[in-house]
This record gives structure tokens, sequence and C-alpha cells, in this order.
């Protein structure tokens, strides 16, 4: 294929920044649509690496360099190029394509990524999901795209991240949150020089729209207790929360009191999946499985008197073997029988902290690949990156809500606005 003559050819070169021009582009990014948008400085250095890619499979093909002296009278040559829209996640970017003069030349690199762009993609992102040291992300920039940016820009980058990490954990929430649910996800935290186990404590709540939110990542210090949760419903209330019907929690101790003391009406549900858990560290494995079949119909039961009549019956058949296992239900059983009071519809949805847990794993996907972090400002950047990408899917309210929504306003007439 030839080109018209008086056509412009259209060259990558002007598409493959150097390091000034893209600390340029990065330093003039003010919103994460500048960084990760269809038009942001990302898509075009995916673009970029796709054509370096593509030229260096030329080069290959050819068998010599541009501009090499044996590339004279080779019988081929470089032609061009064309372009072609490629498909990201965030809609179709240009490519220049380069071709030979025989049109003998087909990118690999086009065949693979065509459907999918995701692992060229994961990198781009990665290269700020593990920027939290500036020396991470020069190397990140220099291995992908041959780069050299000074700590002075790389600072520029990640301190515009801060900001949005900043806004995004005090931005306004909704007044009114039917359900809450909080855990906690754990990493290792550089703290004085020393690697730690730090829990992450992770708020997500589901609006009158049966719409999920992240309200906020909040880093444990080692010694939560009530002081600590006192802080984090005061934030809550701080931003605009000014009722939460039923709040959905592991064994925190201290958050139940917390919670009561800023929002009085709070009902607080138990995890039940990490009730079972932690009940079954004290049961022998040859009898978990019968445990969990006498466990079951205990929160399965169709009312609270009838798993009332049920935990009774699992105390006399195992009480005298697994004590400890069978005393942590008795204890807890105020809070793990909450959801008896509601239709199967609401029994569903709060009895365990499994949409929180789903919302984790997809976080442990980008954490899992940082054996420590330096500091809490690049968990929190990280989580907040990973947030961003996680719930611009959450485009659906949870299911049933229309008969949730009805059931939540027959039971909390006074607390809802029709």
């Amino acid at each position: 294929m030839t080109q018209k003559k008086g056509r412009k050819r259209a060259n990558p070169q002007e598409h493959m920044p150097d390091a000034e021009r893209v600390a340029a582009e990065l330093a003039k990014a003010e919103s994460m649509d500048d960084f990760f948008g269809k038009d942001g400085i990302f898509a075009k250095l995916f673009a970029n690496t796709l054509e370096q890619m593509m030229e260096e499979e030329l080069t290959d093909h050819l068998g010599y360099e541009p501009y090499e002296a044996k590339g004279r009278n080779s019988g081929n040559s470089r032609n061009g190029y064309y372009s072609k829209k490629v498909r990201t996640s965030e809609g179709e970017t240009e490519v220049h394509v380069p071709r030979d003069r025989k049109s003998e030349y087909e990118p690999k690199v086009l065949r693979r990524y065509a459907s999918n762009t995701n692992e060229l993609e994961e990198k781009i992102i990665g290269l700020y999901a593990k920027g939290m040291s500036t020396r991470d992300i020069q190397d990140t920039l220099h291995e992908l795209y041959g780069v050299e940016l000074s700590a002075q820009s790389i600072s520029k980058i990640t301190d515009k991240i801060w900001t949005l990490v900043e806004a995004w954990q005090s931005r306004p929430l909704e007044t009114i949150y039917p359900f809450v649910f909080l855990d906690a996800l754990h990493i290792k935290l550089r703290r004085e020089g020393k690697i730690e186990n730090t829990a992450i404590y992770v708020v997500l709540g589901v609006d009158m729209d049966g719409r999920r939110d992240v309200l906020g990542h909040w880093v444990g210090d080692g010694s939560e207790g009530a002081n600590f949760w006192l802080s984090v419903v005061t934030d809550l209330q701080a931003r605009g929360v000014e009722d939460i019907f039923i709040a959905s929690v592991d064994g925190l101790p201290g958050f139940k009191e917390a919670i009561q003391s800023v929002f009085p009406q709070t009902q607080v549900q138990r995890c039940i999946i990490h009730q079972i858990r932690h009940s079954l560290r004290y049961v022998a494995w040859k009898d978990r499985k019968a445990f969990v079949a006498d466990l079951k119909t205990i929160y399965q039961a169709p009312t609270l008197e009838q798993a009332t009549a049920n935990l009774h019956r699992l105390a006399e058949k195992w009480s005298g073997k697994y004590a400890i296992a069978v005393k942590s239900w008795e204890k807890n059983w105020e809070d793990l029988t909450t959801f008896f009071e509601y239709p199967a519809d609401i029994r569903r949805i709060v009895y365990t902290t499994n949409t929180v847990e789903a919302y984790h794993r997809q976080l442990r996907r980008v954490t899992k690949t940082k054996a420590s972090f330096p500091s809490s400002e690049a968990v929190r950047k990280l989580l907040y990156l990973a947030t961003v990408d996680i719930t611009r899917k959450w485009t659906m309210p949870i299911r049933n809500w229309p008969q949730v929504l009805n059931q939540l306003v027959v039971r909390f007439e006074e607390r809802t606005e029709i």
C-alpha cells in the first residue's frame, strides 16, 4: 500500500515524549481523569509503549535498524505509518503503526492486545499504584518508556495524588446509610525502622438508593479501642452522616459503644461468618463438620426463638468438649442475632460483612505486590487509586433493592424521608 502524495505521514516520534515533556504533562494534571482518562497522560504513554514495541518488531522483521547502511538495496524498507484504534478500559486510543514497503509486516503486539489491553494498562496504572517511593516510579518509567524523571518531578506527582486522597477522605457523605459494613485489611507497614502488621479499617456504606460507596480508610495503630472507633464515627458525622440503621462488623472491641454514642439508634450486627471462623479455632478438625452443621441450625433458623433453642442444643452437645467455642456464641449472642428482627432480604445483606470483604479481595490483588509499605500515606495512596478503579464499576444497586427499601421504610418510617 502506498501513501498518497501531499498527505503528511503520521510520525510516532511526535507521540514519544521525552523526559521534559512527560514531566510537564504530569505536572499539569489536576484530576484522576488527567492521569487515567481517555485523553490522559497514561493513555498517551500506553499508545507510546505500543508504538515503540512495533518499531522494534519491524526492525526485527527487516533485519536492520532505521537509517542503517545495510538496509540500502535490501529489497524492503520502512514505508511510513498508518493510524489504528486500540481498545482500552477507558475507550479507544489511537496508535501509529509502522509499515514496510512490501506490506509484509503484521504487528504481533496489536494482535496480542487487540481485545485485552489490561496487561499493559495494569503496568501503567501500577506506576501510580506502586508509586509511593520516588525510586519505584523512576524505575518503572525507565523500564517501560526509557524516560528519566527527577525526584523533584516525582514528588510533584505524588503530592497531587495526596491532595486527591485527602479530598476523597474528607468529602461530604449522604445523610442516611441504611447499612454500613466495617472490616479490616491487613498489610505490613514500616514504623520507626520496624516492619509491623497493621490493620487498615474500611467503612463501606449502602445509601438509600441501594448503591455501595467506600466511605473511607483508616490506618490502625495496633491499640484500636473505643477511642479509635469514636474518632472514626465522629468523622463520618462531621462529613454529613446523620443516621445509620444497621452496622455490620467483625468483633471489634469498643466499636458498639463508640457508634452508639454518636448514632444512638444504630443496631450492630456481628458478622456470623467471622464468628464461625473464630469458634472453629477451638474445635478439633475431626469434629468440625458436625459442629458447623449444628451451627447452621442456629443462624439459618427462621426465628430468634428457634435459634435460641438450637443454641441450647449446641451447648448441651458440645460444651463438655469445646466449652470455649460454645461460650463465644453465648457471650456475643445479642449482637449475633440482630438480623433475626428483619425479613429475609435484609437478613441476607447484614448477617455477614461479605459486602466489604468482596471489596477487600480486589484490594489484595494490588497490595500483595508490596512486601511492605514505607508509610501510612503510601498505603492510603495505593488504596485510594485502587478504590477509584474498583468503584467506577459499582453502577447498579444491590440485589432486590426495591423490596429492601420498602421493608426499611416500614421499619424505620420516622427515620426516613419519603
